[in-house]
């Protein structure tokens, strides 16, 4: 598994990690065993977060043991981001994942609390040892503006966003303004809401034919598209082993200039919206 650091000055970080919305529904044994068989093939990154029900719980058994090795962020709701109530959600999400600390903490997406009072909060965090960066979610490039305004260069470890092949809002400005400020960009839902490029369509048929090309999987290859910025990651969600080793087989993959092209053509990006995209 390929690693790159996660923002600046930022821990090496597996391209490929592991998000868990949703992973808490059904039966917890084969989830588990997804989480454990992707740590074991270096997707090292796990992403939660408070809002995603019983999540963390189940991280907390599948990670048992192996906390050392591990990249883990949860996230605080805009609804507990006031100064106190995001230092008590962080102690929560900790009792929660069994862990003494969180390698990131992000804040879920903007609400009515201050940035000023969330990031004091972080901060606190930081110098207490329970969290090691922080970050935010669902930012556009103007919140990240004034972010910045409060924060300062060199805080914000990462934005955490919607990104696959059939919603590229992001690249119009939001990564390149996290290029430019040293702010890694995670990529939630890489392979869309149930959307997927059907096989029958052409650009599922592209997706296909490169992947016969490099004895891959189409997921593969669209987790290979949307992580050709060495500023990106993506935390596809898996609810088998076999699952997570398909999406794991994506962080060795090294896609073609050409490839690359014809994947920006079939799935182009369109113009940009008037607010960030998001779920």
């Amino acid at each position: 598994m390929n690693q790159r650091p996660f923002g600046s000055g930022g821990a090496n970080v597996s391209v490929i990690g592991q998000g868990t919305w949703y992973i808490d529904r059904g039966d917890r044994k084969p989830a588990v065993a997804a989480l454990r068989r992707g740590i074991d093939l270096g997707m090292s990154h796990i992403d939660t977060a408070e809002m995603y029900g019983d999540a963390e719980l189940v991280i907390a058994e599948a990670i048992a043991g192996r906390r050392d090795d591990l990249f883990l962020v949860s996230k605080v709701l805009p609804s507990n981001a006031s100064r106190r109530g995001t230092i008590t959600a962080c102690e929560r999400s900790l009792a929660r994942l069994k862990t003494d600390r969180l390698d990131c903490y992000l804040l879920h997406w903007r609400g009515s609390y201050p940035l000023a009072e969330t990031v004091e909060a972080f901060e606190e965090l930081v110098r207490a040892g329970k969290i090691r960066s922080w970050g935010v979610s669902n930012f556009d490039s103007d919140d990240l503006d004034e972010l910045l305004e409060v924060a300062g260069e060199g805080r914000i470890a990462c934005n955490q966003v919607l990104y696959h092949l059939q919603e590229r809002a992001i690249e119009h400005s939001v990564i390149p303004w996290c290029k430019a400020h040293g702010v890694a960009v995670v990529a939630y839902s890489p392979f869309g809401h149930d959307d997927f490029p059907s096989p029958q369509s052409k650009p599922g048929q592209l997706l296909q034919k490169i992947a016969d090309a490099h004895g891959a999987s189409p997921r593969q290859v669209a987790l290979g598209f949307l992580t050709r910025e060495v500023s990106v990651f993506a935390i596809p969600k898996a609810s088998s082993a076999e699952h997570a080793a398909d999406n794991a087989a994506a962080g060795k993959l090294t896609l073609s200039k050409d490839e690359l092209a014809a994947l920006d053509q079939a799935f182009p990006r369109g113009p940009k919206p008037r607010g960030l995209p998001m779920l």
